[in-house]
Protein backbone atom coordinates (compact mmCIF):
# COMPACT_ATOMS: atom_id res chain seq x y z
CA UNK A 1 0.00 0.00 0.00
CA UNK A 2 2.53 2.24 0.77
CA UNK A 3 4.13 1.91 -2.80
CA UNK A 4 0.78 2.41 -4.31
CA UNK A 5 0.96 6.09 -2.32
CA UNK A 6 4.45 6.52 -3.14
CA UNK A 7 3.60 5.89 -7.25
CA UNK A 8 -0.23 8.19 -6.48
CA UNK A 9 2.15 11.48 -5.24
CA UNK A 10 4.66 11.01 -7.71
CA UNK A 11 1.91 11.11 -10.30
CA UNK A 12 0.54 14.14 -8.83
CA UNK A 13 3.09 16.53 -9.02
CA UNK A 14 1.84 19.08 -11.18
CA UNK A 15 4.90 18.71 -13.57
CA UNK A 16 4.42 15.12 -14.30
CA UNK A 17 0.40 15.78 -14.64
CA UNK A 18 1.60 18.22 -17.20
CA UNK A 19 3.70 16.15 -19.21
CA UNK A 20 0.15 13.53 -19.22
CA UNK A 21 -1.77 16.38 -20.36
CA UNK A 22 0.70 17.03 -23.34
CA UNK A 23 0.73 13.16 -24.16
CA UNK A 24 -2.75 12.96 -24.28
CA UNK A 25 -3.11 16.28 -26.62
CA UNK A 26 0.09 15.26 -28.87
CA UNK A 27 -1.66 11.52 -29.11
CA UNK A 28 -5.02 13.02 -30.23
CA UNK A 29 -3.37 15.12 -32.89
CA UNK A 30 -1.39 12.21 -33.95
CA UNK A 31 -3.89 10.13 -34.29
CA UNK A 32 -6.38 12.58 -36.03
CA UNK A 33 -4.22 12.96 -38.70
CA UNK A 34 -3.85 10.38 -41.36
CA UNK A 35 -1.47 8.09 -42.46
CA UNK A 36 -0.02 8.80 -38.96
CA UNK A 37 0.33 6.03 -35.95
CA UNK A 38 0.46 5.39 -32.49
CA UNK A 39 3.53 3.43 -33.59
CA UNK A 40 4.93 6.69 -35.26
CA UNK A 41 4.15 8.83 -32.46
CA UNK A 42 5.98 6.96 -30.38
CA UNK A 43 9.16 7.06 -32.59
CA UNK A 44 8.64 10.56 -32.49
CA UNK A 45 8.26 10.88 -28.79
CA UNK A 46 10.75 8.90 -27.60
CA UNK A 47 14.18 10.49 -28.58
CA UNK A 48 12.78 13.73 -27.18
CA UNK A 49 12.45 11.35 -23.83
CA UNK A 50 16.26 10.88 -23.22
CA UNK A 51 17.11 13.78 -21.67
CA UNK A 52 14.00 13.96 -19.47
CA UNK A 53 13.45 12.65 -16.03
CA UNK A 54 12.01 9.52 -15.53
CA UNK A 55 8.74 10.39 -14.35
CA UNK A 56 8.10 13.32 -16.85
CA UNK A 57 9.02 10.80 -20.06
CA UNK A 58 6.48 7.50 -19.04
CA UNK A 59 3.79 10.58 -18.05
CA UNK A 60 4.11 11.50 -21.56
CA UNK A 61 4.60 7.77 -23.08
CA UNK A 62 1.19 7.02 -20.94
CA UNK A 63 -0.62 9.79 -22.87
CA UNK A 64 0.09 9.15 -26.18
CA UNK A 65 -0.49 5.33 -25.27
CA UNK A 66 -4.07 6.07 -23.98
CA UNK A 67 -5.24 8.94 -26.88
CA UNK A 68 -3.85 7.94 -30.49
CA UNK A 69 -6.21 4.73 -30.69
CA UNK A 70 -9.20 7.55 -30.05
CA UNK A 71 -7.59 10.03 -32.36
CA UNK A 72 -7.23 7.32 -35.01
CA UNK A 73 -11.39 7.26 -35.16
CA UNK A 74 -11.40 11.32 -36.61
CA UNK A 75 -10.68 10.54 -39.80
CA UNK A 76 -12.05 7.15 -40.22
CA UNK A 77 -15.25 8.70 -39.39
CA UNK A 78 -14.63 11.48 -41.60
CA UNK A 79 -13.04 10.99 -44.81
CA UNK A 80 -12.82 6.95 -44.09
CA UNK A 81 -9.21 6.88 -43.06
CA UNK A 82 -8.24 5.32 -40.13
CA UNK A 83 -5.46 7.34 -38.76
CA UNK A 84 -4.46 3.98 -36.43
CA UNK A 85 -4.89 0.21 -36.96
CA UNK A 86 -7.06 0.21 -34.33
CA UNK A 87 -9.82 2.22 -36.28
CA UNK A 88 -10.08 0.19 -39.15
CA UNK A 89 -13.80 -1.05 -38.27
CA UNK A 90 -14.56 2.20 -37.01
CA UNK A 91 -14.28 3.40 -40.28
CA UNK A 92 -17.52 1.22 -41.80
CA UNK A 93 -20.41 2.51 -39.21
CA UNK A 94 -18.53 5.69 -38.13
CA UNK A 95 -18.04 7.12 -41.93
CA UNK A 96 -21.51 5.92 -42.84
CA UNK A 97 -23.08 8.10 -39.89
CA UNK A 98 -20.98 10.92 -40.66
CA UNK A 99 -22.75 10.92 -44.49
CA UNK A 100 -25.55 10.40 -43.16
CA UNK A 101 -25.33 14.15 -41.14
CA UNK A 102 -24.28 13.09 -37.93
CA UNK A 103 -20.64 13.49 -37.69
CA UNK A 104 -20.28 14.75 -34.47
CA UNK A 105 -22.94 11.96 -33.06
CA UNK A 106 -20.23 9.31 -34.60
CA UNK A 107 -17.30 10.99 -33.10
CA UNK A 108 -18.97 11.34 -29.69
CA UNK A 109 -19.98 7.85 -29.53
CA UNK A 110 -16.03 7.18 -30.31
CA UNK A 111 -14.54 9.17 -27.78
CA UNK A 112 -17.07 8.07 -24.66
CA UNK A 113 -16.73 4.58 -25.55
CA UNK A 114 -12.85 4.76 -26.09
CA UNK A 115 -13.37 6.42 -22.43
CA UNK A 116 -15.07 3.69 -21.33
CA UNK A 117 -13.11 1.20 -22.66
CA UNK A 118 -10.03 2.49 -21.27
CA UNK A 119 -11.26 3.25 -17.89
CA UNK A 120 -12.26 -0.03 -17.68
CA UNK A 121 -8.49 -1.19 -18.49
CA UNK A 122 -6.86 0.91 -16.34
CA UNK A 123 -8.80 -0.42 -13.59
CA UNK A 124 -7.93 -4.23 -14.03
CA UNK A 125 -4.40 -2.62 -14.41
CA UNK A 126 -5.07 -1.32 -10.75
CA UNK A 127 -6.05 -4.06 -9.26
CA UNK A 128 -5.69 -7.47 -10.97
CA UNK A 129 -2.77 -7.42 -12.98
CA UNK A 130 -0.67 -9.85 -10.89
CA UNK A 131 -3.64 -12.71 -11.07
CA UNK A 132 -4.20 -11.73 -14.90
CA UNK A 133 -0.17 -11.95 -15.36
CA UNK A 134 -0.51 -15.39 -13.95
CA UNK A 135 -3.13 -16.27 -15.95
CA UNK A 136 -1.10 -15.09 -19.39
CA UNK A 137 1.70 -17.03 -18.38
CA UNK A 138 -1.37 -20.33 -19.12
CA UNK A 139 -0.50 -19.22 -22.99
CA UNK A 140 1.98 -21.20 -24.87
CA UNK A 141 1.90 -22.08 -28.33
CA UNK A 142 -0.50 -24.25 -28.18
CA UNK A 143 -3.33 -21.84 -26.36
CA UNK A 144 -1.87 -18.75 -29.11
CA UNK A 145 -2.60 -20.90 -31.87
CA UNK A 146 -5.98 -21.58 -30.92
CA UNK A 147 -6.43 -17.69 -30.30
CA UNK A 148 -5.93 -17.11 -33.53
CA UNK A 149 -7.93 -19.15 -34.95
CA UNK A 150 -10.60 -18.39 -32.83
CA UNK A 151 -10.00 -14.66 -34.18
CA UNK A 152 -9.68 -15.71 -37.81
CA UNK A 153 -13.01 -17.63 -37.13
CA UNK A 154 -14.66 -14.45 -35.82
CA UNK A 155 -14.59 -13.08 -39.61
CA UNK A 156 -17.02 -15.42 -40.48
CA UNK A 157 -19.52 -13.72 -38.33
CA UNK A 158 -19.56 -10.47 -39.71
CA UNK A 159 -19.45 -11.35 -43.70
CA UNK A 160 -23.50 -11.55 -43.60
CA UNK A 161 -24.66 -12.01 -47.23
CA UNK A 162 -21.31 -11.40 -48.60
CA UNK A 163 -19.84 -14.78 -47.37
CA UNK A 164 -17.67 -15.64 -50.30
CA UNK A 165 -16.47 -12.52 -50.81
CA UNK A 166 -15.23 -12.32 -47.33
CA UNK A 167 -13.45 -15.34 -47.59
CA UNK A 168 -11.74 -14.34 -50.91
CA UNK A 169 -10.76 -11.22 -48.66
CA UNK A 170 -9.72 -13.21 -45.52
CA UNK A 171 -7.53 -15.87 -48.49
CA UNK A 172 -6.23 -13.38 -49.81
CA UNK A 173 -4.60 -11.68 -46.04
CA UNK A 174 -3.23 -15.20 -45.13
CA UNK A 175 -1.50 -15.39 -48.50
CA UNK A 176 0.00 -11.98 -47.88
CA UNK A 177 1.09 -13.24 -44.76
CA UNK A 178 3.13 -16.40 -45.81
CA UNK A 179 5.62 -14.22 -47.91
CA UNK A 180 9.09 -14.12 -46.25
CA UNK A 181 11.34 -16.27 -44.55
CA UNK A 182 9.65 -19.33 -43.05
CA UNK A 183 10.76 -19.87 -39.66
CA UNK A 184 11.06 -23.91 -39.87
CA UNK A 185 12.61 -23.91 -43.08
CA UNK A 186 14.30 -20.66 -43.06
CA UNK A 187 13.76 -20.58 -47.07
CA UNK A 188 12.26 -17.40 -48.81
CA UNK A 189 8.22 -17.51 -50.00
CA UNK A 190 7.18 -15.79 -52.68
CA UNK A 191 9.91 -13.08 -52.37
CA UNK A 192 10.83 -13.29 -56.41
CA UNK A 193 14.35 -12.11 -55.34
CA UNK A 194 13.10 -8.70 -53.74
CA UNK A 195 15.39 -8.64 -50.06
CA UNK A 196 12.53 -6.61 -48.34
CA UNK A 197 10.26 -9.12 -48.34
CA UNK A 198 12.26 -11.54 -46.57
CA UNK A 199 10.82 -10.35 -43.26
CA UNK A 200 7.41 -10.12 -45.09
CA UNK A 201 5.19 -7.83 -46.19
CA UNK A 202 5.35 -4.22 -44.36
CA UNK A 203 2.27 -4.07 -42.27
CA UNK A 204 2.07 -0.15 -41.88
CA UNK A 205 2.71 0.68 -45.35
CA UNK A 206 0.67 -1.88 -46.52
CA UNK A 207 -2.44 -0.53 -43.82
CA UNK A 208 -1.56 2.66 -44.69
CA UNK A 209 -2.07 1.89 -48.66
CA UNK A 210 -5.75 -0.29 -48.11
CA UNK A 211 -7.38 2.50 -46.46
CA UNK A 212 -5.43 5.85 -46.61
CA UNK A 213 -4.19 5.34 -50.81
CA UNK A 214 -7.52 3.94 -51.67
CA UNK A 215 -9.36 6.66 -49.83
CA UNK A 216 -7.48 8.72 -51.78
CA UNK A 217 -8.54 7.15 -55.03
CA UNK A 218 -11.88 6.83 -53.96
CA UNK A 219 -12.34 10.77 -53.37
CA UNK A 220 -10.65 11.42 -56.72
CA UNK A 221 -13.12 9.82 -58.09
CA UNK A 222 -15.71 11.59 -56.60
CA UNK A 223 -14.09 14.56 -57.60
CA UNK A 224 -14.01 14.03 -61.14
CA UNK A 225 -17.49 12.63 -61.30
CA UNK A 226 -18.94 15.74 -59.97
CA UNK A 227 -16.66 17.71 -62.65
CA UNK A 228 -18.25 15.81 -65.41
CA UNK A 229 -21.86 16.15 -63.83
CA UNK A 230 -21.02 19.92 -63.71
CA UNK A 231 -21.66 19.99 -59.96
CA UNK A 232 -20.04 21.52 -57.50
CA UNK A 233 -17.94 19.60 -55.82
CA UNK A 234 -19.79 17.90 -52.48
CA UNK A 235 -18.33 19.38 -48.78
CA UNK A 236 -16.96 16.55 -46.89
CA UNK A 237 -18.52 16.25 -44.02
CA UNK A 238 -18.50 18.48 -41.02
CA UNK A 239 -19.32 18.66 -37.36
CA UNK A 240 -22.73 21.09 -36.72
CA UNK A 241 -24.57 17.70 -34.37
CA UNK A 242 -23.84 17.76 -30.76
CA UNK A 243 -20.91 15.98 -29.73
CA UNK A 244 -22.28 14.70 -26.46
CA UNK A 245 -24.27 11.43 -26.28
CA UNK A 246 -28.15 11.80 -25.08
CA UNK A 247 -28.39 9.56 -21.70
CA UNK A 248 -31.27 7.35 -23.85
CA UNK A 249 -28.04 6.50 -26.49
CA UNK A 250 -25.80 6.19 -23.31
CA UNK A 251 -27.96 3.40 -21.28
CA UNK A 252 -28.64 1.82 -24.40
CA UNK A 253 -24.61 1.38 -25.19
CA UNK A 254 -23.79 0.25 -21.94
CA UNK A 255 -24.27 -3.60 -22.30
CA UNK A 256 -21.75 -2.87 -25.48
CA UNK A 257 -19.45 -1.06 -23.62
CA UNK A 258 -19.91 -3.70 -21.02
CA UNK A 259 -18.99 -6.92 -23.27
CA UNK A 260 -16.24 -4.87 -25.77
CA UNK A 261 -14.45 -3.97 -22.34
CA UNK A 262 -14.16 -7.10 -21.50
CA UNK A 263 -13.22 -8.97 -24.97
CA UNK A 264 -10.10 -6.26 -24.82
CA UNK A 265 -9.01 -6.48 -21.33
CA UNK A 266 -8.92 -10.07 -21.81
CA UNK A 267 -7.32 -10.71 -24.75
CA UNK A 268 -4.74 -7.63 -23.74
CA UNK A 269 -3.43 -9.39 -21.07
CA UNK A 270 -2.11 -12.21 -23.43
CA UNK A 271 1.29 -11.22 -24.90
CA UNK A 272 0.85 -10.88 -28.64
CA UNK A 273 -2.87 -11.16 -29.07
CA UNK A 274 -2.81 -7.33 -29.76
CA UNK A 275 -6.18 -4.93 -30.89
CA UNK A 276 -7.58 -5.85 -33.77
CA UNK A 277 -7.93 -9.75 -32.60
CA UNK A 278 -10.32 -8.13 -29.51
CA UNK A 279 -11.80 -5.04 -32.21
CA UNK A 280 -13.09 -8.09 -34.65
CA UNK A 281 -14.42 -10.48 -31.76
CA UNK A 282 -15.85 -7.60 -30.26
CA UNK A 283 -17.52 -6.37 -33.30
CA UNK A 284 -18.29 -9.79 -34.14
CA UNK A 285 -20.41 -10.44 -30.79
CA UNK A 286 -21.96 -6.59 -31.04
CA UNK A 287 -23.14 -7.46 -34.77
CA UNK A 288 -25.13 -10.71 -33.39
CA UNK A 289 -26.73 -8.15 -30.64
CA UNK A 290 -27.94 -5.49 -32.67
CA UNK A 291 -29.07 -7.50 -35.65
CA UNK A 292 -31.42 -9.51 -33.11
CA UNK A 293 -32.72 -6.62 -31.05
CA UNK A 294 -32.64 -3.58 -33.52
CA UNK A 295 -32.16 -4.21 -37.40
CA UNK A 296 -35.39 -3.69 -39.31
CA UNK A 297 -36.75 -1.33 -36.88
CA UNK A 298 -38.10 2.16 -37.82
CA UNK A 299 -35.35 4.47 -37.85
CA UNK A 300 -32.89 1.77 -37.09
CA UNK A 301 -29.70 1.60 -39.59
CA UNK A 302 -28.68 -1.94 -41.23
CA UNK A 303 -25.18 -2.94 -39.48
CA UNK A 304 -22.52 -1.19 -40.86
CA UNK A 305 -24.23 1.85 -42.22
CA UNK A 306 -24.56 3.85 -39.64
CA UNK A 307 -25.33 1.38 -36.77
CA UNK A 308 -24.26 3.52 -33.28
CA UNK A 309 -22.81 -0.41 -31.19
CA UNK A 310 -21.18 -0.29 -34.94
CA UNK A 311 -18.78 2.81 -33.43
CA UNK A 312 -19.23 1.66 -30.16
CA UNK A 313 -18.06 -1.79 -30.16
CA UNK A 314 -14.61 -1.47 -31.38
CA UNK A 315 -13.40 1.81 -29.66
CA UNK A 316 -14.57 0.35 -26.76
CA UNK A 317 -12.30 -3.01 -27.45
CA UNK A 318 -9.51 -0.99 -28.85
CA UNK A 319 -9.38 0.85 -25.65
CA UNK A 320 -9.65 -1.97 -23.52
CA UNK A 321 -6.44 -3.15 -24.22
CA UNK A 322 -4.50 -0.58 -23.77
CA UNK A 323 -3.80 -0.92 -20.06
CA UNK A 324 -4.64 -4.38 -19.90
CA UNK A 325 -1.71 -4.80 -22.32
CA UNK A 326 0.73 -3.54 -20.06
CA UNK A 327 -0.20 -5.84 -17.26
CA UNK A 328 2.09 -8.62 -19.05
CA UNK A 329 4.88 -5.98 -19.22
CA UNK A 330 5.20 -4.74 -16.27
CA UNK A 331 4.60 -8.22 -14.40
CA UNK A 332 6.52 -10.20 -16.39
CA UNK A 333 8.41 -7.99 -18.62
CA UNK A 334 6.46 -9.30 -22.18
CA UNK A 335 5.12 -7.02 -24.10
CA UNK A 336 1.43 -7.47 -25.39
CA UNK A 337 1.44 -6.11 -28.10
CA UNK A 338 3.63 -3.80 -30.73
CA UNK A 339 2.81 -0.35 -28.69
CA UNK A 340 3.55 -1.78 -25.49
CA UNK A 341 6.87 -3.20 -26.47
CA UNK A 342 8.02 0.29 -27.49
CA UNK A 343 7.31 0.82 -23.74
CA UNK A 344 10.44 -1.53 -22.90
CA UNK A 345 12.14 0.39 -24.59
CA UNK A 346 11.34 3.90 -22.81
CA UNK A 347 11.90 2.07 -19.51
CA UNK A 348 15.50 0.87 -20.77
CA UNK A 349 16.59 4.06 -21.94
CA UNK A 350 15.88 4.98 -17.80
CA UNK A 351 17.41 2.38 -16.90
CA UNK A 352 14.48 0.20 -15.92
CA UNK A 353 13.97 -3.38 -16.82
CA UNK A 354 10.08 -4.38 -16.81
CA UNK A 355 9.18 -7.49 -14.60
CA UNK A 356 8.84 -8.40 -11.42
CA UNK A 357 11.73 -6.50 -10.54
CA UNK A 358 10.05 -3.26 -11.32
CA UNK A 359 7.86 -3.45 -8.35
CA UNK A 360 10.53 -3.98 -5.90
CA UNK A 361 13.59 -1.55 -7.24
CA UNK A 362 11.43 1.05 -8.67
CA UNK A 363 7.84 1.12 -6.81
CA UNK A 364 7.13 4.44 -7.00
CA UNK A 365 7.65 4.63 -10.92
CA UNK A 366 5.96 1.47 -11.34
CA UNK A 367 2.61 2.85 -9.91
CA UNK A 368 3.25 5.85 -11.41
CA UNK A 369 2.78 4.25 -14.82
CA UNK A 370 -0.62 2.50 -13.47
CA UNK A 371 -2.37 5.26 -11.77
CA UNK A 372 -0.83 7.69 -15.13
CA UNK A 373 -3.39 5.33 -17.06
CA UNK A 374 -6.50 6.03 -14.75
CA UNK A 375 -5.68 9.83 -14.82
CA UNK A 376 -5.10 9.59 -18.67
CA UNK A 377 -8.53 8.24 -19.86
CA UNK A 378 -10.35 10.62 -17.36
CA UNK A 379 -8.50 13.55 -18.49
CA UNK A 380 -8.95 12.38 -22.11
CA UNK A 381 -12.71 12.40 -22.46
CA UNK A 382 -13.04 16.26 -21.41
CA UNK A 383 -9.73 16.78 -23.85
CA UNK A 384 -11.07 15.27 -26.65
CA UNK A 385 -14.42 17.14 -26.81
CA UNK A 386 -12.77 19.99 -26.42
CA UNK A 387 -10.47 19.61 -29.41
CA UNK A 388 -12.00 17.36 -31.29
CA UNK A 389 -13.81 20.65 -34.16
CA UNK A 390 -10.76 22.36 -33.81
CA UNK A 391 -8.84 19.04 -35.17
CA UNK A 392 -11.62 18.41 -37.47
CA UNK A 393 -11.73 22.07 -38.84
CA UNK A 394 -7.86 22.51 -39.45
CA UNK A 395 -7.69 19.26 -41.83
CA UNK A 396 -11.28 18.67 -43.04
CA UNK A 397 -12.48 22.47 -43.89
CA UNK A 398 -10.42 21.89 -47.32
CA UNK A 399 -11.72 21.62 -50.38
CA UNK A 400 -11.01 18.02 -51.74
CA UNK A 401 -8.89 19.31 -54.62
CA UNK A 402 -6.36 20.35 -51.60
CA UNK A 403 -7.44 17.58 -49.18
CA UNK A 404 -6.57 14.06 -51.63
CA UNK A 405 -2.88 15.48 -52.09
CA UNK A 406 -2.38 16.43 -48.56
CA UNK A 407 -3.86 12.89 -47.63
CA UNK A 408 -1.66 11.65 -50.19
CA UNK A 409 1.63 12.87 -48.97
CA UNK A 410 0.42 12.14 -45.65
CA UNK A 411 -0.22 8.91 -46.14
CA UNK A 412 2.99 8.54 -48.18
CA UNK A 413 5.57 10.27 -45.41
CA UNK A 414 4.15 7.99 -43.13
CA UNK A 415 4.19 4.75 -45.19
CA UNK A 416 8.12 6.13 -45.49
CA UNK A 417 9.04 6.30 -42.15
CA UNK A 418 7.68 2.77 -41.28
CA UNK A 419 11.47 1.52 -42.64
CA UNK A 420 12.92 4.73 -44.14
CA UNK A 421 12.35 3.38 -47.32
CA UNK A 422 11.35 3.80 -51.08
CA UNK A 423 10.05 0.44 -50.59
CA UNK A 424 7.47 1.24 -48.06
CA UNK A 425 6.37 3.82 -50.45
CA UNK A 426 5.58 1.33 -53.40
CA UNK A 427 3.91 -1.35 -51.08
CA UNK A 428 1.27 1.53 -50.02
CA UNK A 429 0.86 2.68 -53.45
CA UNK A 430 0.50 -1.09 -55.16
CA UNK A 431 -1.94 -2.12 -51.76
CA UNK A 432 -3.88 1.12 -52.58
CA UNK A 433 -4.38 0.33 -56.26
CA UNK A 434 -5.52 -2.92 -55.04
CA UNK A 435 -7.61 -1.67 -52.24
CA UNK A 436 -9.73 0.54 -54.51
CA UNK A 437 -9.86 -2.67 -56.99
CA UNK A 438 -11.42 -4.87 -54.26
CA UNK A 439 -13.96 -1.55 -53.29
CA UNK A 440 -14.61 -1.80 -56.54
CA UNK A 441 -15.84 -5.71 -56.52
CA UNK A 442 -17.24 -5.18 -52.76
CA UNK A 443 -14.89 -7.15 -51.38
CA UNK A 444 -14.24 -5.88 -47.56
CA UNK A 445 -10.94 -4.79 -46.32
CA UNK A 446 -11.44 -5.80 -42.56
CA UNK A 447 -10.61 -9.61 -43.07
CA UNK A 448 -7.43 -9.03 -45.02
CA UNK A 449 -5.86 -6.82 -42.60
CA UNK A 450 -6.82 -9.63 -39.42
CA UNK A 451 -5.79 -12.21 -41.52
CA UNK A 452 -2.58 -10.60 -42.63
CA UNK A 453 -1.84 -10.39 -38.59
CA UNK A 454 -2.83 -13.41 -37.86
CA UNK A 455 -1.58 -15.58 -40.31
CA UNK A 456 2.09 -15.62 -39.27
CA UNK A 457 0.81 -15.91 -35.73
CA UNK A 458 -1.37 -18.87 -36.76
CA UNK A 459 1.38 -20.85 -38.80
CA UNK A 460 3.96 -20.20 -36.51
CA UNK A 461 2.42 -21.62 -33.02
CA UNK A 462 0.81 -24.30 -35.05
CA UNK A 463 4.58 -25.68 -36.11
CA UNK A 464 5.65 -24.80 -32.53
CA UNK A 465 3.07 -26.88 -31.10
CA UNK A 466 3.35 -29.86 -33.07
CA UNK A 467 7.19 -29.72 -32.50
CA UNK A 468 6.66 -29.63 -28.91
CA UNK A 469 3.69 -32.57 -29.13
CA UNK A 470 5.95 -34.66 -31.78
CA UNK A 471 3.58 -34.46 -34.61
CA UNK A 472 0.65 -34.91 -32.47
CA UNK A 473 -2.26 -32.95 -33.46
CA UNK A 474 -4.58 -33.91 -30.55
CA UNK A 475 -2.14 -31.52 -28.65
CA UNK A 476 -4.82 -28.64 -29.71
CA UNK A 477 -7.90 -30.51 -27.77
CA UNK A 478 -6.72 -32.09 -24.92
CA UNK A 479 -9.00 -31.66 -22.10
CA UNK A 480 -6.66 -31.86 -19.50
CA UNK A 481 -3.06 -30.32 -20.46
CA UNK A 482 -4.56 -27.45 -22.77
CA UNK A 483 -7.93 -27.00 -21.78
CA UNK A 484 -8.10 -22.84 -22.51
CA UNK A 485 -7.25 -24.37 -26.31
CA UNK A 486 -9.93 -26.54 -26.10
CA UNK A 487 -12.77 -23.90 -25.44
CA UNK A 488 -11.08 -21.52 -27.86
CA UNK A 489 -10.77 -24.54 -30.79
CA UNK A 490 -14.84 -24.88 -29.71
CA UNK A 491 -15.68 -21.45 -29.58
CA UNK A 492 -13.78 -21.09 -33.08
CA UNK A 493 -16.29 -24.03 -34.61
CA UNK A 494 -18.86 -22.43 -33.24
CA UNK A 495 -17.95 -18.91 -34.70
CA UNK A 496 -17.55 -20.55 -38.70
CA UNK A 497 -20.73 -23.08 -38.23
CA UNK A 498 -23.06 -19.77 -36.73
CA UNK A 499 -24.10 -18.80 -40.81
CA UNK A 500 -24.65 -22.55 -41.79
CA UNK A 501 -27.20 -22.90 -38.57
CA UNK A 502 -28.82 -19.23 -39.72
CA UNK A 503 -28.58 -20.31 -43.23
CA UNK A 504 -30.67 -23.46 -41.84
CA UNK A 505 -32.89 -21.63 -39.36
CA UNK A 506 -33.80 -19.16 -42.48
CA UNK A 507 -34.97 -21.85 -44.46
CA UNK A 508 -37.03 -23.94 -42.22
CA UNK A 509 -38.87 -20.58 -41.74
CA UNK A 510 -39.56 -20.19 -45.06
CA UNK A 511 -40.37 -24.02 -45.53
CA UNK A 512 -43.21 -23.46 -42.61
CA UNK A 513 -44.17 -20.06 -44.07
CA UNK A 514 -45.20 -21.87 -47.38
CA UNK A 515 -46.74 -24.74 -45.59
CA UNK A 516 -48.72 -22.45 -43.38
CA UNK A 517 -49.61 -20.34 -46.41
CA UNK A 518 -50.51 -23.39 -48.22
CA UNK A 519 -52.98 -25.16 -45.32
CA UNK A 520 -54.83 -21.59 -44.68
CA UNK A 521 -55.52 -21.43 -48.71
CA UNK A 522 -57.28 -24.76 -49.03
CA UNK A 523 -58.87 -24.52 -45.72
Amino acid sequence: MDAVLLGFETLMRPEVLAFLFIGVVAGLTVGAIPGLNDNIAFAIFIPFSFSMPPTFALALMVGLYCSTAVGGSIPAIMVKVPGTASAIITTIDGNAMARQGAPGKAIGIAITSSVVGGLSSAIVLVFLAPPLAKFALRFGYVENFALGVLGLASVVGLLGGNVFKGLISAALGLLVATVGLSQETGFPRFTFGIANLYEGVPFLPLLVGLFGITAVFELTEELVRERRAGRKPEALPRISDRLILPSALVRRLIPTWVRCSIIGNVIGVIPGAGMLMAIFLGYERTSRVYKRKYEGRPGEAKWGEGAPEGIAAPEAANNAVVASSMVPLLSLGIPGNSVSALFIAALMIHGMMPGPLLFIEHADIAWMIILAFVAGNLVMGPIAFGLVKTLTGMVYRLSKELLIPTIALLCLSGAYSDENAIFSIWVALIAGLVGYALRKLSIPHAPIILALVLGRQIEDNFANSLIVSKGNWSIFIDPVNHPISLLLIAGATFFMLGPVFGFIRTWARKRWAARAAASRAVS
